[in-house]
């Protein structure tokens, strides 16, 4: 945490969702409800486009002017008395007024999903032994007798390298995070033989304490400018980041009670849902 100290979030006027944020038209719903149509649907829902049509990606709402008000007033009253409910209220403004709600913040969060993926692949192929691309970091031969700190530098690189972007640096920062909540939770695990449900850990932390990064970094700020000391900032904002890692934590139970689980080939189709199960929750709060 201390990255929103000097952030100032995102302005008025530009989109809320970056180019490089956004999933490929067609990946996944960009509304968070049925897919949009694609060319060649008929009434009654036939698809009679031609084999190679592309489906058609909805408009990136433009940011409006004052987007995050309503966050960072409930969030500096928050800051200053620590109450739940003005930090609940904060994450609500946060989606519905500052990213026009959970779906377009979820379709913001695209890259958290699509960095999940990669991340579980990279661990299964670790615990799997399976021999690295020529150049990679995560070579078996290479990492063999590494400490785990070692380890979860060479899994960063290969997952999420520097791309000059915040998002890259708070992806890295959340990948590190999740590993050490792992190895806090399981001091025995192997880095280089973790089990399913340890991958599946370490995925759902990083998905939550990735929504965090973006939290703090939009409007952090005002939890910081607002708060009687550093150390009661700190300790607000601690109190964000654990409330968001239960609520993510919850969206997974709840899509694996429905039957989907994080398995290989359907990591960031999961993490997505989850993502927007959690913003509508954000999003839907009422006193």
């Amino acid at each position: 945490m201390g990255t929103s100290q000097s952030s100032k979030g995102p302005g008025a006027g530009v989109p809320m969702v970056p180019p490089w944020a956004d999933p490929p038209a067609g990946d996944a719903p960009a509304d968070g409800g049925d897919a949009p149509d694609n060319p060649g649907d008929d009434a009654d829902g036939a698809n009679n486009a031609p084999p190679n049509a592309v489906p058609v990606a909805a408009p990136v709402p433009i940011a409006p002017s004052a987007r995050f008000r309503g966050a960072r007033r409930a969030l500096g009253g928050f800051a200053k008395s620590g109450d739940n409910k003005d930090m609940r209220r904060g994450l609500s403004h946060y989606v519905k007024t500052g990213y026009g709600g959970a779906a377009t913040a979820t379709r913001r969060m695209g890259s958290t999903a699509t960095t999940a993926g990669a991340l579980h692949g990279a661990l299964s192929s670790l615990a799997l032994g399976q021999p690295a691309e020529p150049g990679s970091p995560l070579d078996p031969a290479l990492l063999a007798g590494k400490t785990a700190q070692e380890i979860t530098n060479a899994v960063v690189e290969a997952v999420r390298p520097v791309d000059g972007t915040q998002d890259a640096e708070a992806s890295r920062s959340a990948i590190c995070e999740a590993i050490s909540d792992l190895l806090t939770a399981f001091p025995n695990a192997d880095l280089l033989d973790l089990d399913p449900d340890q991958r599946s850990f370490v995925i759902e932390h990083y998905a939550a304490l990735d929504v965090f990064q973006r939290f703090e970094l939009d409007v952090g700020k005002a939890i910081h400018d607002k708060a009687a000391s550093a150390t009661s900032a700190l300790s607000r904002l601690k109190e964000v980041r654990d409330y968001v890692k239960e609520t993510v934590a919850a969206s997974f139970r709840e899509l694996r009670g429905a039957g989907q689980a994080i398995d290989a080939g359907k990591v960031s189709e999961v993490v997505r849902d989850a993502l927007r199960e959690t913003f509508q929750v954000f999003e839907d709060y009422v006193e």
